[in-house]
């Protein structure tokens, strides 16, 4: 038996046997999966996502055995639809294989309130419910679809193009329409919604040393500086600059109720997705914006006092709280275009768990050597310190499971099969590529907190 699977296969024992895991009725865990995944479920239109959930198993299976024996018989549309039905399939395989007690779903579309769970529970009954290739099915009784501030109108010309369409450039998160690149939550513990707390609309002003961008160099971008703009200048207007939230799409602490032999535990899920650092303007817009969302979770977790929140609540989190910052953070502290400053400044606080974040915990894979050797990941980024901890095949570690300090690790991972270990068909196939063909250009992290010390 290969190692990933015995290795995925033992602690997966472990946690049922000892946990409760996957019980409808826990009644105590002594251990619990943490982990965070990059779906690629960004589809042109909620719709088209919403429509995909909905379809039955069987409906599923049709499409696809018709695709596969007599893909003459279908229209493009329906070839399509049902590559996209084979990747959602294969992303819910991946799920089962890990199967986290509760994680983030990143890049999953919603509604841009997160108010419609037409997607999120159609992803739930018609996939993660069946065994996918003969996979055990997995429950989450739990799961918070999440507002986001990707695709919502800003009513400004925020790309200075002397246009204003409320989408893309001009949204305050990018997206092609509002609710774009989304993120949920799905848990098998209870989520204690009266203490839930989203930051949406904290406006990046109001974080301590932060100001309005200015243009830095005007060679940044082919077209140069707007008209009547130059270097120094402000880039956005005085009125946007005022109403611009700090988050791309939204900053989230969701308290998990688990229970132990000890009593409750509770444990704060802090999730976001900040912008990539990449695609920037004159005034390094993307590069900017994704530094300050990092430095958001290292001000929260030193329990700074100049947050609030959507409710008006004010303060950052509560000091000795136990905590997990999960996400595709979109930053690497060794490569990459971001400012490696402020993510190696989060995974090094003295309030996470060290060990788990640049350790001998630290989240690895066999993986991602092996992605460079055989062409499947950047080749600009071969020469990264640590392969084994990649997480996308951009080659770089942007996705994370960052425990707090006062947590104990069992073991951690990145599902990142190599091709001679079991699930490698998840990350790699002849036709449809090692990226979002298959499942995702990202690969799934995950952590096994004890819950016995």
């Amino acid at each position: 038996m290969m190692f990933l699977k015995k290795s995925l296969l033992a602690v997966s024992i472990a946690l049922t046997t000892l946990s409760g895991c996957n019980s409808n009725t826990p009644t105590e865990y002594s251990a619990a999966r943490f982990a965070t995944y990059n779906l690629s479920f960004d589809r042109a239109t909620y719709e088209i996502l919403a429509d995909e959930m909905s379809m039955s198993h069987t409906e599923q299976s049709n499409l696809i055995n018709m695709f596969k024996q007599s893909p003459e018989r279908l229209t493009e549309d329906q070839k399509s639809t049902a590559k996209r039905i084979i990747q959602i399939r294969n992303v819910a395989e991946t799920i089962q294989r890990v199967r986290p007690n509760a994680f983030v779903l990143a890049e999953f579309n919603n509604d841009g309130e997160g108010k419609d769970m037409t997607a999120i529970n159609g992803f739930h009954d018609n996939y993660l419910a069946y065994s996918q290739n003969d996979q055990r099915p997995i429950n989450f009784t739990f799961k918070k679809n999440v507002a986001t501030n990707t695709g919502r109108a800003s009513g400004f010309d925020l790309d200075r193009d002397g246009k204003k369409t409320d989408i893309k450039n001009d949204a305050w998160g990018f997206g092609g329409y509002h609710g774009q690149y989304a993120f949920a939550i799905f848990s098998q513990f209870e989520i204690d919604e009266k203490n839930v707390r989203t930051f949406q609309n904290f406006k990046w002003k109001d974080m301590p040393g932060e100001e309005n961008l200015k243009i830095i160099d005007c060679k940044l971008s082919k077209s140069g500086c707007p008209t009547g703009m130059k270097e120094g200048d402000n880039w956005y207007s005085d009125e946007a600059w005022q109403q611009m939230p700090l988050s791309s799409k939204n900053h989230v602490d969701v308290p998990l109720i688990i229970p132990t032999k000890a009593g409750n535990e509770v444990i704060h899920f802090l999730v976001s997705h900040p912008a990539p650092p990449i695609f920037n303007n004159v005034a390094n817009h993307n590069y900017e914006h994704n530094r300050a969302e990092l430095k958001f979770w290292d001000d929260y977790i030193n329990a700074k006092s100049y947050f609030y929140d959507d409710n008006g609540k004010t303060g950052g989190l509560a000091a000795g709280s136990k905590f997990i910052i999960a996400g595709d953070m979109n930053a690497d502290a060794m490569k990459g275009d971001g400012d490696r400053l402020t993510i190696d400044k989060l995974l090094k606080s003295p309030y996470v768990n060290i060990n788990a974040t640049v350790g001998g915990k630290k989240p690895t894979s066999k993986g991602g050597p092996e992605c460079f050797d055989l062409g499947h990941c950047k080749a600009e980024n071969s020469n990264t310190l640590y392969p084994e901890a990649i997480t996308s095949v951009s080659g770089l570690r942007l996705d994370y499971v960052i425990p707090s300090s006062n947590l104990s690790i069992n073991n951690s991972g990145v599902f990142f099969p190599s091709s001679r270990e079991e699930g490698y068909h998840l990350v790699f196939d002849k036709e449809l590529g090692a990226s979002k063909g298959v499942t995702s250009d990202h690969r799934m992290v995950w952590m096994d907190l004890d819950l016995t010390k």
